[in-house]
């Protein structure tokens, strides 16, 4: 048993270890090749003060590895002194059944996480994005995000954790490949219910009928071959200051979303750009690659989990009784650092689309400077990183970084790409 004590603790304790040193390797290369490259961060990126990047950065990514390891700590307290094995007896001892008790263990668990996520959720708003002028979040607002978030979280957990647990009592031995095909299903369920029912419970989303914009909106669709349907603003900035984009969904439910905080700031070039990089998401069948590829993870990791509850070991380390779901809480926690390490193979493909739909964008404006002139205002105003570690980028990066995709852009359109940091020179010296 302590061979597999050890092993868990190397694998649980070690991954966070990881990814917090990776952190660490990230934020000193970022400052390295922000020296070098102030003069372009100003230029390019319109920022009067490029150290705002570094300084958010680093807040954001100490606040976030504190998080992570209070996690750590938190679930280590929960596995050893016995409380988790007290509440599963205790839960045992009521007779409701295994599927009925493992909705209900579930559930407790997923209002624990939140409760333990919102003083953190609070002081990333209020303090971190508060000190660089990006929130807008009133406490009022977050009460009410708070109590919606948390009603959802336990419907959706009821949904899943009765269709898990019931497949395991039904089909014990393909139990893996039957969560499997409720994984499919409900991702194909989300990419309709999401933008119809879960979004609007959080944000107003006004369709762009009229003026500049929507001619702006109609050139983009009319040159993709797209006839002009589901693009709306939502109120973004309730919240934030960050500006933002995206597509989601599929069929009659499909739609592309633009922040008000782009509509407001960004030139109708750079929004075309924007909304041309999104249709191509939409025309090159991002979505249905992507799931394809998440369903082959979610499959790999599904299969160790169900070889996990097959031991008796995994129950014995911490003398948990023999009941699927607390089979399902501890081989969960071996599997999430097996989900973080395989990251860059789904993030290998992300990337590939992203340059995809820069190309198809490129295509459709007819030239690269809108692209390139909207990647570089999001990147200023929402201080994010155009200069991250190689290794921190597989793991964490589903987009290039701006340098590499200007200089990508600038060689579809045939332009100087001296405008962009070359690799060779970032974070050197």
């Amino acid at each position: 048993m302590l061979v597999a004590h050890v092993a868990f603790l190397v694998l649980f304790v070690g991954t966070t270890a990881f990814f917090t040193i990776l952190s660490i390797l990230n934020l000193r290369h970022g400052q390295r090749a922000l020296e070098r490259e102030r003069g372009w961060v100003e230029d390019r990126l319109g920022l009067t003060e490029p150290d705002r990047i570094l300084a958010y950065q680093r807040a954001k990514s100490r606040f976030g590895q504190s998080r992570t390891w209070a996690f750590v700590g938190l679930v280590l307290l929960a596995l050893y002194s016995g409380a988790l094995a007290r509440v599963v007896e205790g839960l045992e001892g009521l007779g409701y059944g295994s599927v009925l008790t493992g909705v209900v263990f579930f559930v407790g668990v997923a209002v624990a996480l939140r409760l333990f996520s919102l003083p953190f959720e609070a002081y990333e708003a209020f303090v971190i994005e508060e000190r660089f002028e990006f929130n807008n979040l009133t406490p009022g607002l977050f009460v009410r995000d708070a109590v919606v978030g948390t009603t959802v979280t336990v419907a959706f957990t009821v949904v899943l954790a009765g269709g898990v647990l019931w497949a395991i009592a039904f089909v014990p031995d393909w139990w893996w490949l039957a969560v499997l095909a409720l994984f499919v299903a409900f991702s194909l369920a989300m990419l309709v219910i999401y933008p119809r029912v879960i979004a609007p419970l959080f944000n107003d989303f006004e369709p762009v009928e009229g003026g500049e914009l929507r001619e702006a909106v109609e050139r983009v669709f009319d040159r993709a071959g797209f006839s002009c349907e589901g693009i709306y603003v939502m109120d973004a900035s309730r919240r934030s200051s960050h500006a933002n984009a995206y597509f989601v969904g599929f069929g009659r439910a499909k739609r592309v979303v633009l922040f008000d905080t782009l509509v407001e700031r960004m030139t109708l070039p750079e929004i075309e750009a924007v909304l041309a990089h999104e249709l191509a998401h939409w025309k090159r069948a991002h979505v249905w690659k992507s799931l394809g590829a998440s369903t082959v993870r979610i499959g790999a990791l599904l299969f160790v989990l169900w070889y996990l509850l097959g031991t008796r070991w995994l129950y014995e380390m911490f003398t948990l009784p023999e009941t699927a779901y607390a089979g399902l809480a501890v081989g969960a926690l071996w599997i999430q650092p097996l989900s973080k390490l395989s990251r860059p193979l789904e993030n290998r493909l992300s990337l590939a689309h992203e340059r995809e739909a820069d190309a198809v964008a490129t295509d459709v404006m007819g030239e690269g400077d809108p692209l390139v002139d909207a990647l570089c205002r999001l990147t200023g105003e929402n201080l994010s990183n155009p200069f991250p570690h190689p290794l921190y980028a597989a793991f964490h990066y589903t987009h290039p970084p701006v340098p590499e995709r200007i200089r990508y852009i600038r060689e579809l359109d045939g332009t100087d790409s001296s405008d962009a940091p070359s690799p060779a020179t970032v974070g050197s010296g």
